[in-house]
């Protein structure tokens, strides 16, 4: 069976333009029914990073949530919502973003994914991981990511957002097992999505996040749902849509070195509203974190600082202490003259600035990357004369 991603424009979040963009979005693929079966637990996994208003594309929007609700209700399907948020309390994060009400007024279940399950990985790098019971329970899943900038692996996506299923501080634990080994990182989330193989995939695309999220970036508008059954192919089609080389995308880049299925866009049957109709070229990246020189690893060790991007404390910030509590390396300490970064032990995982709820962490790239950076601008300047 060949990969196939199904694409429909969408302009807004009216209602009854979300329901009938989905319709038509599910069509191709053999409608809800075909995924959800009476009887079925269906667990509808949203992106739950912070709880923020929908306006700041920080998450799922709650009327595509709704829409799909009552999609797998009239399947026959008993649908729990649920997703383990990087900062706050499940239940707190999914009524600022207006999800709870959403659950609530459809009468499905919200699940805070409080209990982890060890799952034992038959083969791959991680042979264990813990996630939400919820995740086990599952007939079916249905994951609705959004899509964003991320300031660690350029891209967050279908199968980023499946790292939601691992529960609250030990995420911190597999950011702070990687390192600065994004490659390792990469492994793990396609290893994850693997694992927990959803049964379909809806990208909220309508308003998506460019610059420097996942969390702090700019809301921009690009008017599409993406769906697919395999999470992969469906970044794919995404990052395609938005003009993300795929050099830098983490995900991206490890799926092809390890001869994953769904990363070449020939492969992939595409379905509905033709991509060329959908793509844009404005669309910011967030700020790259590295650069590859082609150094030898004692080199790279000893400079880098200067050929990596660091979280900086800005003027912004509002001595909350999320950011120093949520720390995996624990490199952040606060006191009464604000944040200190110990750079000497952070990882450059940027948890801090995804998770920071005032906006107050920068990025401030490296000697190297500055130069790099005013290198390249001076030749498209020149190019352009």
């Amino acid at each position: 069976m060949s990969l196939c991603v199904s694409m429909q424009a969408l302009p807004d979040y009216h209602p009854s333009h979300v329901e009938g963009a989905l319709q038509l979005l599910l069509e191709p693929l053999g409608g809800i029914a075909h995924f959800v079966k009476p009887g079925h637990n269906v667990l509808i996994k949203p992106n739950l990073l912070a709880g923020k208003s929908p306006v700041k594309a920080v998450t799922t929007h709650p009327e595509i949530v709704r829409q799909l609700i009552q999609l797998a209700q009239r399947a026959g399907g008993s649908v729990v919502v649920g997703d383990s948020p990087g900062l706050g309390k499940p239940e707190s994060v999914a009524r600022k973003c207006g999800i709870m009400q959403v659950v609530e007024e459809t009468g499905a279940r919200f699940a805070s994914f409080q209990e982890s399950v060890p799952v034992n990985l038959a083969t791959g790098t991680f042979h264990q991981l813990e996630v939400a019971r919820e995740a086990l329970e599952a007939d079916v899943i249905i994951n609705l990511p959004k899509l964003k900038t991320h300031q660690m692996m350029g891209y967050t996506g279908a199968v980023k957002n499946l790292f939601g299923l691992v529960v609250g501080m030990r995420k911190a634990r597999l950011h702070l097992q990687a390192g600065t080994d994004k490659a390792f990182f990469a492994l793990m989330l396609l290893e994850l999505a693997e694992r927990f193989k959803p049964a379909l995939s809806i990208m909220d695309a309508v308003v998506g996040m460019e610059g420097n999220g996942p969390g702090s970036g700019d809301p921009v508008q690009l008017g599409a749902l993406l769906a697919s059954s395999h999470p992969m192919a469906l970044d794919t089609v995404a990052t395609a849509m938005v003009n993300l080389p795929e050099q830098s995308v983490w995900t991206q880049r490890v799926a092809r070195q390890t001869g994953r299925q769904g990363v070449d866009l020939a492969e992939i049957e595409l379905l509905g509203v033709p991509l060329a109709n959908l793509k844009t070229t404005r669309f910011r990246p967030a700020k790259s974190s590295d650069v590859n020189f082609g150094l030898p690893r004692p080199v790279k060790n000893l400079i880098k600082n200067a050929i990596s991007a660091q979280p900086e404390i800005t003027l912004d910030c509002q001595l909350c202490g999320h950011c120093v509590t949520h720390c995996p390396p624990q490199a952040m300490t606060m006191s009464k003259r604000g944040v200190t970064i110990d750079y000497a032990r952070c990882i450059r995982c940027f948890c801090c600035q995804e998770l920071c709820p005032h906006a107050a962490i920068a990025t401030r790239q490296g000697v190297l990357l500055r130069l790099s950076d005013f290198i390249h601008g001076h030749r498209r300047q020149r190019n352009e004369l």
